[in-house]
């Protein structure tokens, strides 16, 4: 069974081991999308991506006027057309994540699953179980924190 990455985005308000918000929480596969690839701008709009929807559609047409105008023949337009749409495809994951982000919806987990059900059981027993749960970054240490003097003349602090 082939696994692929998963990512958790959850409301801001959702709370690690708290159901709340778990029912509005999205998973997002990583990888080549084939429906983004076959049905480019609809899928972005099927997926509330306004933006990127936008984005995509300028860029293709941009994509079609330039191969009209500099005369390319069907094959290679064809070629073009095939080559903007796995750009597409590949990117197309990245662009939803980046608009959940976007929006306040980070990613707040990462699941390695064989299915979109087996991700999203996963990422939900990870988000519940406190045990299973990845530890929060910590913040580093600042060094300003410490040393009020940044820079190469600490002597200097003082005489301003």
């Amino acid at each position: 069974m082939r696994m692929r990455s998963y990512t958790l985005h959850l409301p801001p308000e959702a709370r690690p081991g708290e159901a709340y918000g778990l029912d509005r929480a999205v998973i997002v596969p990583d990888g080549f999308s084939w429906a983004a690839f076959a049905f480019s701008v609809v899928w972005f709009l099927f997926h509330r991506l306004w933006i990127a929807a936008l984005l995509v559609a300028a860029g293709l047409a941009l994509v079609a006027a330039g191969g009209y105008a500099l005369g390319l023949s069907r094959p290679a337009a064809t070629l073009v057309s095939l080559l903007v749409g796995v750009l597409i495809g590949l990117e197309a994951s990245s662009l939803r994540r980046w608009t959940l982000t976007r929006r306040g919806w980070p990613v707040r987990d990462a699941v390695l699953a064989g299915s979109p059900a087996e991700a999203e059981a996963k990422a939900m027993a990870r988000w519940l179980d406190p045990a299973t749960r990845p530890p929060a970054p910590q913040r580093p240490a600042f060094a300003g924190e410490r040393d009020p003097v940044i820079g190469l003349f600490p002597a200097s602090e003082g005489t301003r």
